[in-house]
């Protein structure tokens, strides 16, 4: 917040005439606005259509208002609440370009308070608009501050870091209607507590149209394999935290999953929400395109910022940034901007299936700070697939053959291999009998995996991938030579 104030000062100074603040903090604004006027040595009037003018009497219309600050002699801000309604009459837009040019030279500026943002064309040069930012962490910690000490509760420094940073995205009203829930319905701010910060974020989502929150608390995610990719993401575990930053670590931006159907990529963006704990929203990338890309776009983005710290995922990217009309183009442009130069903690987990219909500057090194390709499972990674959904499904693994498994299920994606445990499953309680190894192995044989029907897609995908993206999986080879030598 003092970085966005001192740069609504400098305007000040610089005689700006007319600034548009977005935000739904109204009190919080108008302290802050008082600040800067105390300084400047300006006068504050605040104008609202149910009260009139703040410093005179009766109810002045906003016109009327514009005309008493002209004849003000002190240097004034004249703050006008939810004035973008009054842009429906043409006389206060005309009365707004005409002062435009007499506020400067009598010291005087005009600032719209608004949550939403409206400029009608006629003062689309005059006005200069500003997403006014939520609470950072110095200021959150302040409010827990002040909490802990009402009440007498000590919070360990990391936890109380934590808490901290899982409160950012919230207004300050939504901050401190969040601390005092959890002191009153939590365990003195235990780790049990954080939780009930995703809880009070979740109900920001409802107000969007393209994105889903997904609740990865209730999930049983499980991935086997694709052990370099955990290891990036342990490594990154506490990449958002103020240590990190303190220690010269920049924020993560985002991940570029690419790889074959079927293989875990949807399933690690979940895994990272829960791993990070995080809360995951998942973008619709059709319903945005619909929409209409640019206002779509700006309001989704909006909605997820103010959840940070989040997990941004966007599913098969391709389908959505793939075509070549104008509309896309602008909001591939848009999105691109924004993965660039993005201030707030929104991490984003985009996959697809296929990539060479993807335009080049998506994936150019800076936009996502890694790409991975997922591969097919190799040996060790099907038997602990196998193993993890015959354990979900409440079996024991030990009592299956699963190396004769595993073997007849080359080629076969992750996805494929939990059907294969479904399908076996179905066969045998048809019979009334229990699961056995015959039935995967005849359920195995059954199956015709995806990669064989699409050999030549998936050797065109390895060889982009080849020069391109690091693997998923870890190198098995290394061990496996090791490993023969020994038994040699």
């Amino acid at each position: 917040m003092k970085n966005f104030l001192l740069q609504i000062q400098i305007l000040l100074r610089a005689r700006y005439p007319v600034i548009y603040l977005v935000s739904h903090e109204e009190q919080r604004v108008l302290r802050a606005l008082d600040k800067i006027a105390e300084v400047e040595h300006k006068k504050v009037l605040v104008w609202s259509s149910t009260v009139g003018l703040s410093s005179q009497e009766g109810e002045q219309t906003c016109l009327e208002s514009l005309e008493i600050l002209e004849k003000t002699t002190e240097p004034s801000i004249l703050i006008l609440l939810d004035g973008q309604k009054e842009f429906k009459d043409e006389k206060v837009i005309r009365r707004c370009r005409d002062l435009s040019d007499s506020f400067p030279k009598q010291g005087h500026a005009l600032i719209i308070l608004s949550p939403m943002l409206v400029i009608p064309e006629e003062l689309s040069k005059v006005i200069s608009s500003f997403d006014v930012p939520l609470p950072d962490a110095e200021e959150g910690a302040k409010l827990l501050q002040i909490l802990c000490k009402n009440q007498g509760i000590q919070i360990e420094e990391d936890l109380f870091q934590r808490f901290v940073l899982g409160a950012l995205g919230l207004t300050e009203a939504e901050m401190k209607r969040m601390y005092s829930r959890i002191s009153l319905i939590g365990s003195n701010f235990s780790e049990a507590d954080l939780s009930l910060q995703i809880e009070e974020k979740k109900r920001t989502i409802h107000s969007s149209r393209f994105l889903e929150f997904w609740d990865t608390d209730q999930l049983n995610l499980e991935v086997g394999g694709l052990d370099a990719l955990k290891k990036w993401l342990n490594q990154r575990e506490l990449a958002f935290s103020p240590k990190a930053k303190a220690y010269g670590l920049p924020e993560p931006k985002g991940l570029f999953l690419l790889g074959v159907q079927g293989c875990g990529k949807s399933l690690m963006a979940k895994v990272v929400a829960k791993m990070w704990k995080m809360p995951l929203l998942r973008l619709d990338v059709a319903s945005v395109l619909q929409s209409g890309m640019e206002d779509g776009f700006r309001k989704t983005i909006q909605i997820a910022e103010s959840l940070s710290p989040a997990i941004l995922w966007i599913d098969e990217l391709e389908k959505g940034f793939a075509s070549k009309s104008e509309s896309v183009q602008q909001g591939l442009g848009a999105f691109l901007t924004w993965m660039q130069e993005k201030q707030k903690p929104v991490f984003v987990v985009a996959t697809a299936n296929e990539v060479r219909e993807l335009p080049p500057e998506l994936l150019r090194k800076g936009r996502f700070d890694e790409i991975f390709f997922v591969d097919l499972p190799d040996p060790h990674e099907r038997l602990e697939v196998l193993d993890i959904h015959l354990k979900q499904r409440g079996r024991e693994p030990a009592k299956f053959d699963l190396t004769m498994v595993v073997e007849e299920t080359e080629r076969f994606s992750g996805a494929e291999l939990e059907q294969v445990i479904v399908a076996a499953m179905f066969r045998s309680f048809a019979e009334k009998r229990e699961v056995d190894s015959v039935d995967l192995l005849e359920t195995a044989r059954e199956i015709v995996p995806l990669a064989i029907t699409m050999d030549d897609k998936l050797k065109d995908l390895r060889d982009w991938a080849r020069s391109r993206a690091r693997m998923a999986s870890a190198d098995r080879r290394r061990v496996d030579f090791f490993a023969e030598w020994e038994n040699t």
